[in-house]
């Protein structure tokens, strides 16, 4: 830890000693961690429908097919199957970016992936 990180944490655990956070507004309640500003707002019900019946978007199941296939190719010793599994690659990639624009945020989020 640098100097500065562990001047933060000297901080906090003094505070947290001496009660300063005790009384807190919304102290013991459920945090809300979801929010949908990335998400296109013609889209947002749409993805929260997805989202609440366990479905993910189309952009996100292709974005994981991308990451797996990219995995798959690092470790393949078979240069002509790597070959052909890169062309696949290549062509999904493709598919990817011609799907409609989705915030890049929404791709990497915990929840999508």
């Amino acid at each position: 830890m640098d100097f500065f990180a562990k001047l933060a944490d000297n901080r906090i655990r003094e505070a947290i000693e001496a009660g300063h956070f005790d009384d807190l507004q919304g102290k013991g309640q459920p945090l809300n961690l979801e929010d949908d500003s990335h998400i296109p707002p013609d889209l947002r019900m749409a993805y929260k429908i997805l989202k609440n019946a366990d479905c993910l978007p189309p952009e996100v199941v292709l974005r994981q097919e991308v990451v797996q296939l990219q995995d798959l190719v690092a470790a393949m010793p078979d240069e002509a199957e790597k070959l052909k599994q890169m062309r696949r690659l290549n062509f999904l990639i493709m598919k990817l970016n011609m799907m409609r624009p989705v915030s890049p945020e929404l791709l990497e989020h915990d929840l999508y992936t």
